[in-house]
């Protein structure tokens, strides 16, 4: 799987209308997939988001991937009038109208279709988990799973925990379908360790304190500290490429979102980091971007995530 991603933050990260962002994109655009990772199910009108999936995915001639979770705001749930103890029941009900949706079922009536008429989603839905249960539920419903950058509340590395998870995704998987994993990392490469933790300190540190807050981080760690929390791959590009060589849960990804969050990099410091990941980390791991079309006038681009890879899958996550 060989796949690039613009996946715009969800409402819990502070964009609130990602598929009004998405459908300018589109036009910005034209064989980037274009995404979310994730939309908070239960705080959105599930027939109205699958329209707006719909009218995205043909504006951008079928590019569109669609990630969806329960997220975990507190002050969202509140401001939208929602019962967070009941998020993940509320995740399921909507998540089975979307899917019905989008696959030009009838919704809410017995007649009623979304317009416009969805193309084939049955491989572009993919479900949030941040548990073993919740991987083999994501495989027993029939979506792909995604994967978060890091766990939370739990004393073992990310990638240990997350194996578990994927492994008993992949087993249950199995008796069905093809499975696809997603995998969200975070990397940053910069000149050397020294620039790239200069540009993650405050953004790193202020989401640290959250993570404190909730209880799910230890009060006290310095910034490394956090970053080892947080799973994350920074310094010079040859670093980062050594450490996901090692990561345990990519081995068995079909998909790699490579995110800057919670750091807060300035643009050229991004746009830079961009061009490392998509110049020397990416290719050291075996991605190859999809040929171009020979004749423009007369050939259809092929999408990205059909390409075939030369080694391990990898796509590479634009986060807003």
């Amino acid at each position: 799987m060989c796949t690039e991603w613009v996946v715009p933050a969800s409402t819990a990260c502070g964009l609130s209308s990602p598929w009004t962002f998405l459908a300018h994109a589109t036009a910005r655009t034209s064989r980037i997939r274009l995404g979310t990772a994730i939309t908070v199910l239960p705080l959105e009108s599930p027939i109205m988001l699958a329209e707006d999936v719909s009218v995205v995915d043909a504006l951008s001639g079928g590019r569109v991937e669609l990630g969806v979770g329960s997220g975990y705001g507190a002050d969202e749930y509140a401001a939208f009038g929602v019962d967070l103890q009941r998020r993940r029941e509320l995740t399921t009900e909507a998540l089975d109208v979307v899917t019905r949706a989008l696959a030009n079922e009838p919704v809410g009536t017995d007649s009623f279709t979304i317009q416009p008429p969805a193309g084939d989603f049955s491989d572009r839905i993919w479900q949030g988990v941040f548990s073993r249960e919740g991987a083999v539920f994501v495989a027993r419903g029939g979506s792909r799973l995604l994967l978060n950058r890091a766990t939370y509340g739990y004393d073992e590395p990310t990638d240990e925990v997350q194996r578990r998870w994927a492994d008993a995704f992949l087993k249950e998987c199995s008796k069905t379908r093809e499975p696809r994993i997603g995998l969200s990392r975070m990397l940053f490469p910069a000149k050397d360790r020294r620039a790239a933790l200069a540009q993650r300190e405050e953004g790193t540190l202020h989401a640290a304190e959250l993570l404190v807050e909730r209880g799910q981080f230890p009060a006290g760690l310095d910034l490394e500290g956090y970053l080892r929390r947080l799973h994350s791959f920074h310094g010079h590009p040859d670093e980062i490429t050594a450490q996901l060589q090692a990561e345990r849960v990519l081995p068995v990804a079909t998909d790699l979102i490579c995110q800057f969050n919670p750091g807060v990099p300035d643009q050229d410091a991004a746009i830079r980091a961009l061009e490392l990941i998509a110049t020397e980390i990416a290719p050291a791991l075996g991605w190859r971007p999809a040929a171009e079309p020979t004749d423009q006038a007369t050939t259809t681009p092929t999408p990205a995530h059909r390409a075939e890879p030369e080694g391990p899958p990898f796509f590479e996550n634009l986060q807003s």
